[in-house]
């Protein structure tokens, strides 16, 4: 990517050199770092998930053995969700817009931002080692007894790069919640904040208070290991469902870690692409911290045929029903929103649509698993695997594909091909129904998930899955490709290329190193596009003609 002209100042060139990246404390380029970390580990989990799908093909499986294909559902899921899905936005779009969006300099502790990337790719490093140096079988969850009697991989090496990612991640969620609070630009009161920054606020607190569950459950286990006392192995006194508790009541948070910063995205898009504020600002603002707190109560859902009291399952089903209402806020009110409005259907616009289809199956699905009656027969079967993927892969990834659209101009100063980006995401939303749709028919029909092996009256349904992940994979292929074309050969982007309200459409781009020549100073609300047309309209009068 040759330099543009006059980009002296912009935070891409300012300093060329491998040393100024790899000690850098701009948030732009540390989030430029992970954006790259992720990348990969996305491809690793892809390619993972593409040797399983040819090998379900046939039924007797086609390629591995029964072994490996364990050993590749577990690559698959740990990569993904540890690597990829946890850290996936907030790390990459929220640590480069944060503080453009709140009209700030750079987060809080920029040096603690570079510290959480290094964590990260050590934590990385240490979970393909284990993978790749004997494999692991115990599905991305780590249940004992699996973990600890059964399995013949390298569950350690494995538990500690999960345990050591998680304080990347609280390094991260930290570092949001004091910018939020105190480098909000003049003017910039809770209820003029970009609804993304809601989404992040809400993603930085169940970082902060879920993520050292997981780290202390992962110690636990290792404790266990090597010194033997009675945790969670029964013949030492422990027991195994508290694993389970103690996990859960991580990971489901964790799933709204993973889904909170997409909605985030999504309202902004949408706004954009209506040319209308959202609809219902303060409810979607007050949903994305009704999802962060509900979410901590409703680990036990994922329990219900685990051997829990009846009576807290009761209560745990009530409260899962009772998370989807600030889900649905967000969905009706990004109808209201597009209701009405001039919708433009650019590429980003298409991925937000693709979304709220995709999320609103996912959502609606995972009422009959919060159901005790349908989970009894649905639990542990391919039902679970469709409705996981249509929230996380579905929404989370058409989400992070529609916020990279979104601000690559404002990123890389450069403009993609438009016409490659519509069609990248029809093939993401038709690839990924084509995969998973026939997963929610296999697991009514009652396939268990993670067999490697299946009656041949599910074939057909299992070869119209791997059709489409191939579809999938071209969808995930093509904007690798465009987007490294549009560096060299795209298209110079305008400093508001969208007609966006947020501050980080007033700088340049790229932004510059400091992100602002002056600093900003907000004087109207959240998505004000009347007030954008007359600055607009005020700028043209005051420039020369001619």
């Amino acid at each position: 990517m040759a330099p543009m002209p006059g980009s002296e100042r912009n935070y891409l060139w300012q300093d060329g050199t491998v040393r100024s990246w790899l000690l850098t404390t701009d948030h732009k380029r540390i989030a430029l770092l992970y954006m790259a970390s992720i990348t990969v580990f996305f491809v690793l989990g892809g390619i993972a998930a593409a040797l399983i799908r040819l090998h379900l093909i046939v039924p007797t499986g086609a390629i591995v053995s029964d072994e490996t294909y364990s050993r590749l559902f577990t690559l698959h899921g740990i990569v993904m969700v540890w690597l990829f899905l946890v850290p996936s936005i907030p790390v990459t779009l929220g640590n480069f817009l944060v503080p453009l969006m709140l009209g700030a300099r750079d987060l809080a502790f920029p040096r603690l931002n570079l510290l959480s990337w290094y964590l990260f790719v050590m934590a990385g490093m240490l979970v393909v080692y284990g993978l790749f140096r004997g494999g692991l079988e115990t599905g991305w969850t780590f249940y004992t007894p699996l973990s600890t009697d059964y399995t013949q991989g390298r569950v350690l090496p494995v538990v500690a790069g999960v345990f050591l990612s998680g304080f990347s991640s609280i390094a991260t969620g930290v570092n949001f919640i004091i910018s939020i609070h105190q480098l909000r630009a003049p003017g910039m009161t809770w209820y003029r904040l970009p609804l993304m920054l809601w989404a992040l606020y809400a993603t930085s607190v169940i970082f902060v208070l879920a993520t050292p569950v997981l780290g202390i459950t992962l110690l636990l286990l290792g404790f266990e290991h090597f010194f033997h006392v009675g945790v969670f192995d029964p013949a030492l006194g422990g027991d195994p469902l508290l694993f389970q508790h103690l996990f859960w009541f991580y990971s489901h948070p964790a799933v709204y870690i993973m889904i909170l910063p997409g909605m985030g995205v999504v309202s902004e898009v949408v706004s954009t692409f209506c040319h209308k504020p959202v609809f219902g600002y303060r409810f979607v603002a007050w949903s994305s911290i009704s999802i962060a707190a509900i979410g901590f109560l409703v680990w036990g859902h994922h329990m219900f045929v685990a051997g829990t009291s009846l009576y807290a399952a009761v209560v745990f089903s009530m409260l899962s029903f009772l998370v989807s209402v600030p889900s649905a806020i967000k969905v009706f009110n990004w109808l209201g929103t597009m209701h009405g409005g001039a919708i433009r259907l650019d590429t980003p616009m298409l991925y937000a649509m693709g979304f709220i289809g995709l999320f609103t199956v996912g959502g609606l699905t995972g009422l009959f698993l919060a159901s005790l009656a349908s989970d009894v027969h649905l639990t542990q079967t391919y039902f679970v695997v469709a409705h996981f993927h249509y929230i996380m892969v579905g929404g989370m990834v058409s989400a992070y594909f529609a916020g990279l659209h979104y601000w690559w101009p404002k990123i890389t100063g450069r403009m993609y091909p438009e016409m490659w980006g519509r069609t990248a995401a029809a093939l993401l939303f038709f690839g990924f129904n084509l995969t998973f749709f026939p997963q929610f028919l296999l697991g009514y029909e009652g396939m268990p998930r993670r067999y490697a092996t299946y009656p041949a009256q599910f074939q057909v349904l299992n070869v119209l899955s791997s059709a489409g992940a191939s579809i999938l994979a071209l969808a995930y292929v093509l904007p690798l490709v465009y987007f490294t074309w549009s560096l060299f050969r795209g298209a110079r982007a305008t400093d508001n290329p969208w007609q966006a309200t947020g501050l980080e459409w007033r700088t340049s781009s790229p932004p510059p190193t400091e992100n602002f020549a002056q600093a900003p100073i907000v004087t109207h609300e959240a998505y004000d596009y009347a007030a954008l047309a007359q600055a607009e309209d005020a700028t043209r009068r005051e420039t020369p003609h001619g």
